[in-house]
């Protein structure tokens, strides 16, 4: 993964991997306790690993053909 926004979030190649494997394994849409252990587990604030979790969708929308916000397409 490699938007713009994300590379401003200065995440390390551990992280990302962290992130890309709750991404692909655990859930798209993580909340709540999930949200909060795939945050400690990568050393990250919940907001940013929230923020991540937002951009990373979008991209995989995108790469779907999907519009990159959800609407009444569920993932």
């Amino acid at each position: 993964m490699t938007s713009k926004a994300v590379e401003r979030m200065n995440l390390s190649e551990e992280q990302i991997k962290l992130l890309e494997d709750s991404f692909k394994k655990v859930s798209k849409h993580p909340a709540g306790t999930t949200l909060m252990l795939i945050a400690a587990e990568c050393g990250l604030s919940e907001e940013d690993t929230q923020k991540w979790f937002k951009l990373r969708n979008a991209q995989w929308r995108q790469a779907e053909g999907l519009p990159a916000e959800l609407g009444s397409v569920l993932d």
